[in-house]
């Protein structure tokens, strides 16, 4: 690791420690930075408030917390999707993955009447498992060389899940007016039981990450060459499959489907370490909770005292940017047939 990376670590971690307090500090209720940052230290004064903490203990330290694992989680999820079929563009929500796993769970919500984060948690994982198979496997065989050909067929699934979610929905009303918020992806509905409930699953998503990320590396010089250097490339694709879909489940389950974060965070990480791509997860990771906590805050405050869905202020973020890192690559170059 280099000093220019320790510098740009130590940079990203002082920007999560601020928007951590920063977070704690904006929402619901009448109190600030001092009051947040009075109780968290614990003074006699503050900790006594039974208001502040409610407030604290049920609304804010748990979106705070749920902020961390979804941004982690989406971050994670676009890397390695990047890394597997090799293109810079892929990331859960422009690929069909989002709408895949909230096909399963409108599935889960409608004929099985799932209730429970686990519940959650299981049908948007089965969701997301079909979308990452179909993405890796279109991604091996679209390749390096037509980035924009992954994200059209994206398109054309999310299209497809999303038809064949609302099919369903129209069937039950009750569900159909309890998704209609949560789709747009919001961390406003975080508890912290379900916060603790999906950590398990984040943390061995993150270690098979980066138990994946020396092959991975190996695997962009291409296909024969990772296999003559003794690397299985399908069980990496199958280690991919589990991670990804581990992860996009995390995230769906607590906070609905949030689109862009994957890709900002993973294409920063990219400009800060274009190779090694154990430091790309770890800075992809840090930049996925900075742009979440951004959006997260701006949601609260911007239309102060009620809220925006995150989804939409990241899509507003995301969009011209993804629009400008496609056109500085040119529309012919990347869409030309060979």
């Amino acid at each position: 690791m280099t000093k220019s990376h320790l510098i740009g670590l130590g940079s990203c971690l002082a920007a999560v420690s601020f928007l951590v307090l920063l977070s704690l500090s904006v929402g619901a209720g009448i109190y600030g930075f001092s009051d947040a940052f009075g109780y968290l230290t614990g003074s006699p004064l503050l900790a006594s408030d039974a208001q502040l903490a409610m407030v604290m203990d049920t609304l804010r330290i748990p979106r705070t917390l749920c902020a961390v694992i979804v941004g982690v989680s989406l971050a994670l999820a676009a890397s390695l999707l990047q890394s597997a079929t090799r293109n810079p563009l892929a990331e859960p929500g422009l690929l069909g993955v989002n709408a895949g796993a909230v096909l399963g769970l409108v599935i889960g919500l409608t004929y099985f009447d799932v209730e429970s984060t686990q519940g959650y948690l299981v049908w948007s994982g089965l969701g997301a498992l079909v979308g990452n198979t179909v993405v890796l496997i279109i991604g091996h065989l679209v390749g390096k060389s037509h980035p924009l050909k992954l994200i059209l067929v994206g398109v054309a699934l999310s299209a497809t899940f999303g038809g064949l979610s609302n099919y369903v929905l129209l069937s039950n009303q009750v569900v159909l007016d309890q998704f209609r918020f949560w789709n747009l992806g919001s961390l406003a509905a975080a508890e912290m039981g379900a916060m603790l409930m999906i950590l398990p699953f984040l943390v061995v998503a993150v270690i098979l990450t980066f138990a994946l990320t020396r092959q991975l590396t190996l695997m962009q010089l291409g296909e024969q060459q990772a296999k003559s250097l003794g690397i299985n490339t399908n069980v990496v694709r199958i280690g991919v499959l589990i991670a990804s879909t581990l992860f996009t489940a995390c995230a769906i389950s607590v906070a609905g489907p949030i689109s862009f974060v994957g890709f900002l965070s993973a294409y920063c990480a990219r400009m800060v370490e274009p190779v090694a791509l154990s430091l790309q997860v770890v800075f992809s990771a840090l930049f996925g909770v900075i742009f979440l906590f951004i959006a997260d805050i701006l949601a609260r405050w911007l239309i102060q005292p009620f809220e925006m869905p995150n989804g939409v202020i990241l899509a507003l973020i995301g969009a011209p940017v993804l629009i400008a890192v496609v056109h500085r690559g040119g529309f012919r170059t990347l869409l030309a047939v060979k």
